[in-house]
């Protein structure tokens, strides 16, 4: 089953999950898209082989020059990464239950527009929070309204500062991540019977 992975930043996760399914049998890291010519996570993907693509906000809203560019690699499941703009509804209807996202906290608790990486952790200090987490999920055409696939969480302390936030949630995402994309991922594959 070929995946496309799309990122927008640096790529800490899009490499994890690159490097959870190199030897995989069953899964492979096909594609690195990036809205971003900048973007860190293309270097990544680049240095392990994995072929990369920029896809502007412009054409991400055109059908007829996305979909082509997934077709050409054989992609039947996209994983989101840190992939900042909002995937339009046509590629939501092409790849039904087919689309996961990564989001930095337990949702429905801060998420929406807006609501990504530092800006998060960010929230969640302000408020007060004892706890914060990872949320995986389905996506819809609500933004970070999907349904919930997996959240994992971890307690905080008043004296943790925004970064301290930050790096304890990236540490969920490291050891979780990849694990709950491939559970999904066989489970697809289970029911379609790739």
């Amino acid at each position: 089953m070929n995946i496309a992975i799309f990122v927008s930043g640096s790529g800490t996760n899009c490499e994890n999950l690159i490097r959870h399914f190199e030897h995989s049998e069953r899964v492979k890291c096909a594609l690195v898209v990036s809205n971003k010519t900048d973007a860190y996570a293309l270097v990544r993907a680049e240095r392990l082989g994995v072929p990369t693509a920029i896809v502007p906000k412009v054409q991400l809203n055109n059908p007829d020059e996305t979909l082509p560019l997934l077709r050409r690699y054989d992609i039947q499941f996209i994983v989101l990464a840190g992939f900042l703009p909002l995937i339009p509804s046509y590629l939501i209807e092409a790849f039904p239950r087919r689309i996961v996202n990564l989001h930095p906290a337990l949702l429905p608790k801060f998420g929406g527009k807006g609501m990504w990486g530092h800006h998060v952790h960010e929230a969640v200090k302000a408020a007060g929070e004892t706890e914060t987490g990872m949320t995986v999920h389905y996506v819809s055409p609500v933004c970070d309204g999907g349904e919930i696939i997996a959240q994992y969480s971890v307690a905080l302390s008043p004296s943790d500062t925004v970064d301290d936030i930050a790096e304890k949630e990236h540490q969920l995402e490291m050891a979780y991540f990849p694990k709950i994309v491939e559970e999904i991922l066989n489970d697809f594959m289970e029911h379609a019977r790739l």
